[in-house]
């Protein structure tokens, strides 16, 4: 699994997804970038934990009554499991594995509560150095809890209710009257603060996406939506890494015969059509886990691991009947067209893709100059001056096609 990209398991508890949950029409692998977001910056979590359980530790030590050494226990103990479980989903995800995602979001539900409970009780001990010790933390924390976790802001909201809320809600029995304006502070602020990650959360997915769909674009073919040459090589490496020789591999080149006549006749918009056609016949001729793309003009490509020795053949010759099928262009105009296939294989004609090209290309210049329409297996030794054929000739070839 080394270079993957480590995956973090979905939330499945209905309170987690809801927690979690960014709205509809997510892409899901963004989905999984959010909840990925969460168990990140890791130097942010660790002053976090520092901080907070540094504070109720020198609380306890000021006032050792039952509530302060609970609130003591308690954070280290939250914060103890928060970072065993970051770790240990961290290696699980690197492993792709899965995590425990629900478990890690609760306990940062709880800690915020803690926090909340350590403010609460200090403001209600009297003593305003451990008060506003505390409150201070409590009012600190919110901009890392912000800022880890906008990736569910839903989750940032209740963690703030949480962490603030009992700073307020003690404020009635302090016998202070001017402190109740927090009853009127929290509201406001946990809104504009809710928003704010809401409003980063809604950045970062849309960002996400424009990255997402550069990433699709820069790899595929805008016109049928098949991987483009640069989406061939990635995927025809990935298949190459995997080979061992103990299953088949072909790459099969097919060029279309005939399409030119189709852009003369009906024009550039019936011959567009005619390519979204042909690539829909290939994605349903192709079995599953097969690769297609469209490297330019009317020339496509086909990479299985699933198709070996004869049945290639086979194959080759339903490609050339099943794409020679007349297409249904507007209105009751019909075109034909040919194609011509020629097929190499691993480890015969090379583990690379120029290798496999240049033998597939050979074999497809022979299926073209023996008259078209046909699929030629490539041979099993490169001539002397290389699979590639003679550049003027196979271009004459192309153009008259």
């Amino acid at each position: 699994m080394d270079g993957e990209t480590p995956r973090y398991s979905l939330p499945r508890w209905r309170l987690t997804r809801w927690l979690a949950d960014t709205g509809p029409d997510i892409p899901l692998e963004i989905r999984f970038a959010l909840i990925a977001s969460l168990f990140g910056t890791l130097p942010i979590f660790i002053a976090g934990v520092f901080n907070t359980v540094t504070v109720s530790l020198l609380v306890a030590l000021r006032m050792p009554s039952w509530p302060f050494i609970l609130w003591c226990a308690f954070d280290i103990l939250c914060c103890t499991a928060r970072l065993v479980v970051l770790l240990i989903a961290r290696r699980r995800a690197a492993r792709q594995q899965p995590t425990p995602t629900d478990l890690y979001i609760l306990l940062g539900v709880a800690w915020a509560a803690g926090i909340g409970y350590g403010a609460f009780i200090s403001l209600l001990s009297g003593d305003w150095v451990a008060a506003t010790l505390v409150c201070l933390t409590a009012t600190a924390m919110v901009g890392g809890i912000c800022f880890r976790n906008f990736g569910a802001p839903r989750m940032v909201g209740l963690m703030i209710v949480l962490t603030l809320g009992p700073c307020t809600f003690a404020t009635p029995f302090l016998d202070e009257p001017i402190l109740l304006i927090g009853l009127l502070q929290l509201p406001v602020y946990i809104y504009s603060m809710s928003r704010a990650a809401f409003g980063l959360n809604a950045m970062l997915v849309s960002t996400m996406q424009a990255e997402r769909e550069h990433a699709f674009q820069a790899k595929h073919d805008v016109l049928t939506g098949l991987p483009n040459r640069t989406g061939l090589k990635q995927a025809l490496q990935a298949s190459l890494l995997r080979y061992d020789g103990s299953r088949p591999l072909a790459l099969i080149y097919v060029d279309l015969d005939g399409f030119k006549t189709v852009n003369d006749t009906h024009g550039h918009n019936s011959g567009d059509r005619v390519l979204r056609l042909v690539s829909d016949r290939l994605r349903r001729l192709v079995r599953p886990g097969d690769f297609v793309a469209r490297i330019g003009g009317d020339e496509f490509i086909v990479v299985s691991e699933q198709i070996g020795g004869g049945p290639r053949k086979r194959f080759g010759d339903r490609l050339v009947r099943e794409i020679s099928q007349p297409y249904q262009l507007d209105g009751a105009v019909t075109a034909t067209i040919g194609a011509s296939v020629g097929i190499a294989r691993a480890p015969e004609h090379g583990l690379d893709l120029e290798s496999l090209m240049a033998a597939a290309d050979a074999a497809l210049y022979q299926a073209k100059s023996e008259g078209k329409a046909r699929c030629i297996m490539a041979g099993t030794r490169p001539r002397a001056s290389g699979f590639a054929p003679a550049p003027v000739a196979m271009a004459e070839l192309r153009n008259a096609s």
